[in-house]
Order: C-alpha cells, then sequence, then structure tokens
C-alpha cells in the first residue's frame, strides 16, 4: 500500500476490527463509579465546572445509543496511510468515529493476519457516557487482549474522574491497577477512592476491588483489603450502607442493611441493630413485583427488649397511678409486621392491602421518632377491592384497628368495618342535567362496644349552569340510611332497625369579576370572586340512631359549602342557612404570581339546627363565626399569612393562626408561626436555615406548646456542604409521649457526592422539619409520620425491581 498525502477515509472491512477496542475503557469508570448514589439529585452548584479530560474539538457529535452502535457505520480519517494492505499505518490526527464513540491518537498500526494494534501518542477516546486520555493502548484482537496505560477519564454522563496506572483486558476479565474515582474536581480533592488493584468481569457484571482506600483530604478514613461490587445495573446481593447515630433511649444504634438479589423481581434485605441501651434487632424486608402486581413485606423483631426490664417498676407504677391498663405496658419481645400490596385483577378492577400488627400499644412510641403529631393512637390495617371507571368508583373491603396508645383503652378503638362496601357514581346528561349516587353499606364490629349494620343511600341530580363570569348549581339530594342492630343496642335504642330518610336541597351560585390594576409600576389582573351557598333540609328526629363512626367537622373555610357539618352518615345535619363569601386575589401579570389573596365568610342560621350528638351545643339561629384567610407577598423573599376565625355571638376568637417566611439567598430560609385553637392548642414554631457561607450554614427548631408549656421539638444543627462532599451534625431534642418525656439524640450524616453517605438520614429529618429545606417544597405540606419506624428507616436502600 503506497503512502497518501491529505485527509483519507478508508473503508476496509479488516481495518474496522479495530473498532472493537473502543467499549473497554467505560470498565475502568463503571468499576468505581457504580456505587454512585442516584436516588436523588446531588447539589453541585458550589461546583466549578472543571473538566479533568477537556472536550475533544475533533470528537463528532454523538449519534445513536450505545445499544445502536454495532449498527453505525465507521469512519476513519488520518493525515498519512503508510504500510501496506495487511499492515496499515495511520499516522497524524488519526479519528476514528462510530456513532456516538470517537477514537483519536497520533498513530495506529494494525496487523491484519495476527490482529495485533497499537494506538501511540495522545490516545483519546470519548462516548456518551465518558472520555478518557491514555499514553498508549496495545492489544490483539484475535485473543482479546488489550493493555491501556496510563489512564485519566471523566465521566459525562454524571460528576466522576479518575484514572488508573494501566488496565489489562483478556476478553470479558480484566484487572485495573491503581485506579482512582472521585466526584471533586482533579485540583480540589475533598475525597477519593483508590484501590491498588480492581478485577473486573463484564460478562457477569461484577468487579472486586482489593486494597481499597476511601481519602478525605489527605487523611485515609477507610481501609478495606477486599470488597465486590457491581459494575453495571444489574442488581446484586452484598452490603448496603450503614446507618449509624447516638440517642438517649436506644444508646449506640448501628444498623447494617445486607440486600440479596434473589430474581429479578423480588429480593430481601435483612438488617441487623444493635442498640447498646436496648439489643439485638433483626429487620427484614421482601419485595415483589409483577405485570400485574407488586407488594412490600416488612417485619422487625427485638427479643428481650432491655428498655422493658429497665423501666418495668416505673411503668408499672405510672399505670396504677393513672388507672391505665396494665394490659398496655410494653412487651417483654417487640415487634412490627406491615405489608402493603397492589394486585391488578380484570378490567379498571384491583386488589390493595395495607396490614399492619405491633406486639404492644407502646411500640410506636418506643420505635419512632415522630413529632408531627406523635404517635397515632391506632393503627389500621385495611384489605379490599376497588374498582373505578370513567363516571363511578367503587369498592369492598374491610378495616380492623389495633391500639398504639396506653393511656387509652381498647374501647376508645373505632369501631371495625368487617366489611365495607360503597359506591359512587356522578355522569352528566346532556348540557344542563347531572345526576349521581353515593350509597354505602357497612357492618360495624367492637368486641367491647355494641356492634351492628349500617347502609346509606343518596341518589342526587344537579343542573350546573355556567358562563364566563358566573355559575350557579342547584343541587336536590334525597338521603335514607337505615340499620340492623344487635341486642345491646336494641335495648338501648328500643328499635332493632331504625332509620332515617329526608330531602337535601342547596344552591351554590358565584361571580367572578376582574379589572387591571397597577401598584408600584407593576401591572396586576384584580379579581373579585362573591360566592352564596344555601342549603335547606328538613329536621328529622335521629336521637334514636347509634354513632358507630360520626362526628362534627372542625369549622373551617370548607364547612362553609358542604351539606353535612358531621363526618360519616350517622348523623345528617338539618339546615335553613345561607353562606355568603367573597374573595379576592392580585395576580402579577409579568409572570402570574400572586401578590395578595384574601377570603371572608360567614354562615346565617335561619333557623335552630337541632340535630346533635352527645356533648355537642346545638347550633343557634344567627351567624357562625367569621372565618379569614390571607396572605400577602411583600416582595418576591418575603411573604405573611393569617387565618382568623371569630363568634360574634360569644364575642371571642376560635381560631388564629399566623405564619411568614423570609427567604436568604439561593438556599436560606426562615419560618415563624403560631397557631391557636380553643380549648385545644397554642403553638409556636420557628425554624430556619441560614447560611454563614456558600459552604457553612445553621439549621434550627423551635417547636413549642405555650398552653401545655411544653418543648414539642428542639434542633440545632451546622452543616458543610462543599462541592462533592456534605456534613451534617445535628442535634435533636423532642417529645417523647404524650406523658411530656423528652429524649435526646446526636447525628452526624457524611455525604461524599455520587457515592453515598453514612450515618442517620439527618437530611430527611430537617426536611420534615424546616418547611423550604429544599425550595421546591416551599409550596408542600412536610410529609406525615404513621409507620412505626425510626425517620431513618423510611427510606428505601435497596435497588430497585426489575418489571
Amino acid at each position: 500500500m503506497r503512502q497518501a498525502s491529505g485527509r483519507f477515509r478508508p473503508t476496509d472491512v479488516r481495518v474496522r476490527k479495530a473498532l472493537r477496542l473502543l467499549p473497554l475503557p467505560f470498565c475502568i469508570a463503571m468499576s468505581l463509579a457504580a456505587q454512585a448514589a442516584e436516588d436523588r439529585p446531588e447539589d453541585w452548584r458550589l461546583c466549578p465546572i472543571q473538566d479533568a479530560v477537556p472536550a475533544f474539538a475533533d470528537a463528532q457529535q454523538p449519534v445513536g445509543s450505545a445499544e445502536t452502535r454495532t449498527e453505525q457505520p465507521t469512519d476513519i480519517e488520518g493525515d498519512q496511510l503508510a504500510g501496506t494492505e495487511a499492515r496499515p499505518e495511520f499516522e497524524g490526527n488519526v479519528a476514528l468515529r462510530r456513532g456516538d464513540q470517537f477514537l483519536g491518537t497520533n498513530k495506529l498500526t494494525f496487523d491484519s493476519d495476527t490482529g495485533h494494534y497499537l494506538a501511540d501518542g495522545s490516545v483519546r477516546y470519548q462516548d456518551s457516557g465518558m472520555r478518557l486520555v491514555a499514553d498508549s493502548a496495545e492489544g490483539n484482537q484475535n485473543t482479546d487482549t488489550h493493555n491501556i496505560q496510563d489512564v485519566r477519564y471523566q465521566l459525562v454522563s454524571r460528576r466522576g474522574n479518575g484514572g488508573a496506572e494501566h488496565i489489562e483486558m483478556h476478553g470479558s476479565q480484566g484487572a485495573l491497577y491503581g485506579a482512582t474515582y472521585s466526584t471533586c474536581p482533579p485540583d480540589d480533592r475533598n475525597w477519593e477512592l483508590r484501590a491498588q488493584r480492581i478485577d473486573i468481569d463484564t460478562d457477569a457484571g461484577t468487579g472486586v476491588a482489593r486494597n481499597a482506600i476511601l481519602r478525605v483530604g489527605k487523611v485515609p478514613v477507610l481501609y478495606v483489603p477486599w470488597f465486590p461490587f457491581p459494575i453495571d445495573n444489574r442488581r446484586r446481593s452484598g452490603l448496603l450502607y450503614p446507618r449509624i447515630s447516638l440517642s438517649g433511649r436506644n444508646g449506640f444504634d448501628y444498623r447494617q442493611p445486607i440486600y440479596f438479589n434473589l430474581a429479578p423481581n423480588y429480593d430481601a434485605t435483612l438488617t441487623p441493630r444493635l442498640m447498646t441501651q436496648r439489643g439485638f434487632q433483626l429487620g427484614a424486608q421482601f419485595r415483589y413485583l409483577t405485570e400485574t402486581g407488586r407488594g412490600t413485606l416488612d417485619f422487625d423483631y427485638l427479643p428481650s427488649d432491655k428498655l422493658t426490664e429497665r423501666e418495668r417498676d416505673e411503668e408499672t407504677a405510672e399505670f396504677l397511678a393513672n388507672g391505665y391498663s396494665l394490659d398496655n405496658r410494653r412487651s417483654e419481645n417487640r415487634g412490627h409486621f406491615r405489608f402493603t400490596g397492589q394486585q391488578d385483577l380484570f378490567g379498571s378492577w384491583e386488589a390493595r392491602a395495607n396490614l399492619n400488627w405491633i406486639s404492644d400499644p407502646r411500640y410506636l412510641e418506643d420505635f419512632s421518632n415522630n413529632i408531627d403529631g406523635l404517635s397515632p393512637y391506632s393503627v389500621r390495617s385495611d384489605i379490599g377491592v376497588y374498582g373505578h371507571g370513567l363516571y363511578w368508583d367503587a369498592g369492598v373491603m374491610a378495616s380492623h384497628q389495633q391500639l398504639a396508645d396506653y393511656t387509652l383503652r381498647e374501647r376508645a378503638l373505632p369501631h371495625d368495618r368487617l366489611p365495607r362496601a360503597y359506591v359512587r357514581w356522578e355522569q352528566p346528561f346532556g348540557r344542563w342535567l347531572t345526576a349521581g349516587l353515593d350509597a354505602e353499606a357497612v357492618r360495624f364490629y367492637h368486641p367491647d362496644k355494641a356492634s351492628g349494620s349500617r347502609m346509606d343511600f343518596k341518589p342526587f341530580i344537579s343542573m350546573p349552569l355556567a358562563g364566563a363570569s358566573w355559575f350557579m348549581t342547584p343541587k336536590l339530594a334525597w338521603r335514607y340510611t337505615g340499620y340492623r342492630l344487635d341486642d345491646e343496642l336494641t335495648a338501648r335504642l328500643g328499635d332493632d332497625a331504625p332509620d332515617r330518610s329526608l330531602p337535601i336541597a342547596s344552591l351554590d351560585a358565584g361571580l367572578f369579576f376582574d379589572r387591571e390594576a397597577s401598584i408600584g409600576g407593576e401591572s396586576y389582573l384584580h379579581t373579585l370572586e362573591p360566592r352564596l351557598f344555601y342549603l335547606r333540609v328538613p329536621y328529622r328526629d335521629q336521637s334514636g340512631l347509634p354513632l358507630f363512626d360520626t362526628r362534627p367537622m372542625t369549622f373551617s373555610w370548607g364547612q362553609l359549602f358542604r351539606d353535612n357539618r358531621y363526618t360519616g352518615a350517622d348523623r345528617q345535619t338539618d339546615a335553613n342557612q345561607l353562606t355568603l363569601a367573597v374573595s379576592t386575589r392580585l395576580l402579577r401579570q409579568s409572570d402570574g404570581r400572586e401578590k395578595l389573596s384574601a377570603s371572608l365568610g360567614q354562615i346565617r342560621y335561619f333557623d335552630e339546627s337541632r340535630v346533635t350528638v352527645p356533648g355537642e351545643v346545638a347550633v343557634e339561629r344567627g351567624k357562625s363565626a367569621w372565618v379569614a384567610d390571607t396572605s400577602y407577598a411583600i416582595n418576591d423573599r418575603w411573604s405573611i399569612g393569617a387565618s382568623y376565625q371569630w363568634d360574634p355571638k360569644f364575642r371571642r376568637k376560635d381560631l388564629a393562626s399566623v405564619r411568614t417566611r423570609y427567604l436568604i439567598g439561593d438556599d436560606g430560609i426562615v419560618n415563624l408561626g403560631y397557631r391557636y385553637r380553643r380549648n385545644l392548642l397554642e403553638q409556636v414554631d420557628f425554624n430556619f436555615l441560614y447560611p454563614l457561607t456558600p459552604a457553612w450554614s445553621m439549621v434550627g427548631r423551635y417547636y413549642y406548646s405555650l398552653r401545655d408549656r411544653q418543648l414539642l421539638e428542639g434542633i440545632a444543627g451546622l452543616q458543610w456542604d462543599s462541592c462533592c462532599m456534605a456534613v451534617r451534625l445535628v442535634g435533636r431534642r423532642y417529645l417523647r409521649n404524650r406523658e411530656g418525656e423528652l429524649n435526646n439524640s446526636i447525628q452526624l450524616e457524611i455525604e461524599l457526592k455520587g457515592l453515598g453517605s453514612a450515618g442517620p438520614d439527618t437530611e430527611g429529618r430537617l426536611r420534615r422539619a424546616i418547611l423550604g429545606y429544599y425550595r421546591e417544597d416551599l409550596y408542600l405540606v412536610p410529609p406525615s409520620q404513621a409507620s412505626g419506624n425510626d425517620d431513618d428507616d423510611q427510606d428505601d436502600t435497596s435497588p430497585d425491581l426489575m418489571p
């Protein structure tokens, strides 16, 4: 083959074989980055964009994906072509391109007879996932052996960079020597993982690191002589990251999850847990996923809880002094079971289950760090079959309650529903008419209270009329409720089959006014939205009906427009009333943001409402409390809101709430709130995230009950967030039970971004305590905590199941 001058593009098929070496360098990145955390997006704002391997100017734009590489054509370019046809030599700006892959070098030699190749000088490789540079690459395509010297790489699809002294590959087997990995910039290594040698198997998707050292700064903090890990997305059995914490109740608390990949669609995780003040607990989780359903089973068991033995005498004395049931004391062996699952059946029907069990009524108190409302007083289990369609939904289910508050007795629990069937239907007929039905049949059961069955039937018809600036919806319903009662209730009420039927009429109407407004040079859309709601329900004597699941609703803005002030079907209020309400808003026209929102409403009772439940005061003729709610954005950083209820009849406030929020920079936030409800609560809540520097910030919360003169939760912490690493140290004092006992804990979490974190989930705890800890959560309500596990247990650290 004679020498050529200028650029050339040979297409000889024998030359294309050299392209088989292209996928090999990806093993470098995957071998160390495979355990990078992908559960939540990392915050890289403190990281300047510093490429460990700069982009190659002569690389093409990626075409296709890794899965379609073999279908893409290969192009080879270079300045000179020399050698023979059997042993061509490409020299000077050699570039090989295929799909998303690019390989550049100074000189490329390939022997088609022996299969030997040599890429020498400034070897550069790039694909859609990574870039790397090396001094040289040499190997043999026939024997599938390869050797790459002095490698530096950078991930493109996610953060990560590092290098290796050299790489040896033989088929699917290979080894990396002197390998490193980090998500930090090359000139600011806050942490780095180094391994003397990493053996990899690309067919099995596994790797084994030998003599691996994790360095934070220049200090080695962890040495592991040998550990296996995955190099691709296939799930592997092995250890997950441990959780370590310290609290006054549990002592030193260490959890080590062990993951078992049983099959592509089901797996298990065992979590041994050592608490120096409590004992050894074993937790287990089993998950399955099929084409038609999924489920998760969780189980925790702590034999011979030292807390039970340590506090037994004190607990017994407390129970006797307060009249609590001794059956509610802690068990010696503590445990918790939960199963959640769903299964598609046929058509639009599915089965769902949420089954829970705890060993004793103090389990949630002793194994949960709940503050948002403390532990629930009961644990409910549900199982049922549910269906839904365009205009309907229905279900048949059963529910059971278990006591979770040791201060109560079993009699305080709601009735079990064994079973309950319901159907809801609402369908338009033409343009002006809508018909519907709400129906329910329930069997109520309680071992310590009278029981019975109830059927509730409520058909209705409405005429929704609307225009561009108005709406009016007259509605007429008829409600029938009938019972079948057991002997105890029959003897008390004098009837084994009481019933009630009555019509319900309502009219809901409103207007929409808007106008252009200018305030401080800013253009706004100003709206005024008056609304009327009239309700007429005749009186029916309901004193002969039982009370299974019915109680008065808390008076609020939403109750101004409901046709019943009770939950459940055991009571239907009588009414001759009119709601007068008005709302107004200021919407900034430049971006649609709400500057001001205010609402005011009141019910006018034309007749006394005579239907009540025991202990309730009848609603007299006259006016209800005024309900007011307002929010105002002082500027883009500072907002304030308030809710207020004032009863003119008794000249007293029933509810008052004030809340304000101030945003500091791009990350900081301060929240201050005050809540009051007459005869129920009076609380203040102050929480903040205050940036000291771009890297350092303080967090805190002071949540206090003025009515009880009791701290509910106190948090003080310091966090450091660097380019590729974060450390959070949080001290917490929180209310442990309804008796006012407080618990203390100190939690330290170290997060290596792109690799994982060690320690308890302090970030999740702070996110629930400080609304706006993440800016995207500003308009969300913090998640409720109703499970019996610690906050740390809420995170599912297991890999995703594959369908």
